[in-house]
């Protein structure tokens, strides 16, 4: 087995692949669980012959569901937002402005 350095920038890149991928985990869980709670309440504080199928009770699942959906394309799907070409491309350019 191969022996991994800390200082080894592959496992510095892994290792921050990881901690986004655990971030979105945490963030997909708080949506899934705060969107039911909102709903949640909201059914309950409906009145006698009300529907909960009204867009205001899921306009902010729907939005926050979006950018949760654009957060994880730009995780899994690299170089979606600015990936690592950009950067790439972003630096080289810093660095002939700077000679």
């Amino acid at each position: 087995m191969e022996n991994i350095k800390e200082s080894d920038i592959r496992y510095q890149e892994a290792a921050k692949k990881v901690r986004k991928i655990k971030n979105f985990y945490v963030f997909a869980f708080i949506y899934v669980a705060v969107n039911i709670f909102i709903l949640f309440l909201n059914y309950n504080a409906l009145k006698p012959g009300e529907t909960i199928w009204k867009f205001q009770y899921f306009a902010l699942p729907l939005f926050w569901g979006l950018g949760l959906l654009v957060y994880a394309m730009s995780i899994f799907l690299p170089g979606f937002i600015l990936g690592s070409k950009w950067e790439e491309k972003k630096i080289k350019e810093l660095m002939k402005k700077n000679k």
